[in-house]
């Protein structure tokens, strides 16, 4: 793989993944906008209506970040993870390595594609959850950023786990069985100050937890935990990922064997 800068490269994955996500959108933009507005009415508009406000905040608005991020995590590393595995899985992979396309190029496209598709999805969930909640962005620049540099750690981390995977199940498995279920016990749903101890104890060990809370402060100016521990462990992931993402390049593990 050469290691030059290719724009029309870059461009050309990139453009490729997005029309793909509108050929499909169905699967990849109204399946999860459906599912997280059935959310919003039983959580946010039925039981939200009968319950109190949540540090200072309406139940409705106080599980939009949640159900937000819920959806982004799955999402983006399901799609980042599906475009690296599908030309691994079709042979193609060969041409992109022998092509005038370098890593920056490759990682541009895919990831800035998958990024791009769960931000329409961010956009389109605030506007559907209009119509059931209502709710202010306190902080819209921080929110805006919090959403990119989470979604970008994702994206990359399903890149990570589209080239570990040896078949579609695996693809599966992280998003599915580890992230759905940490999200919802990361606060989603409630506030961890509201468990006794020792499960509010056990929650803080949920880095879930510290996701939300980081979206959740930018949304409302509340979050159970200190939003620069948040911060930083996005950051530390992102760059974890960059770092994971880089020696695969570089070794070329999964992706000439």
């Amino acid at each position: 793989m050469h290691w030059g800068f290719n724009a029309r490269g870059a461009w050309a994955i990139f453009s490729t993944e997005v029309e793909r996500a509108f050929r499909t959108a169905f699967q990849s933009i109204f399946a999860p906008v459906l599912t997280t507005s059935l959310y919003f009415v039983v959580f946010g508009a039925a039981i939200g209506s009968r319950m109190n406000s949540v540090g200072g905040t309406s139940y409705g608005a106080f599980i939009i970040p949640g159900l937000l991020l819920l959806t982004l995590l799955g999402e983006t590393t399901s799609n980042a993870s599906f475009g690296i595995h599908m030309p691994r899985f079709s042979g193609t992979i060969y041409e992109l390595l022998s092509a005038p396309v370098g890593v920056a190029e490759t990682l541009l496209g895919l990831v800035g594609a998958a990024v791009a598709k769960s931000l329409i999805l961010t956009a389109i969930i605030l506007v559907t959850a209009r119509f059931f909640v209502a709710y202010e962005i306190a902080h819209p620049v921080l929110a805006l950023g919090y959403v990119l540099l989470v979604c970008t750690a994702f994206a990359l981390f399903g890149f990570v786990i589209g080239v570990w995977a040896d078949g579609w199940d695996k693809l599966r498995i992280v998003p599915a069985l580890i992230l759905t279920p940490l999200t919802f016990l990361g606060g989603t749903f409630y506030s961890i100050d509201m468990l006794p101890d020792p499960w509010r104890s056990v929650a803080l060990m949920n880095p879930i937890v510290y996701l939300v809370n980081g979206l959740r402060w930018t949304f409302s100016g509340h979050s159970d935990v200190n939003i620069w521990i948040s911060f930083g462990l996005t950051l530390a992931f992102l760059i974890g990922c960059i770092a994971v993402v880089s020696w695969m390049f570089r070794t070329g593990w999964r992706l000439r064997a």
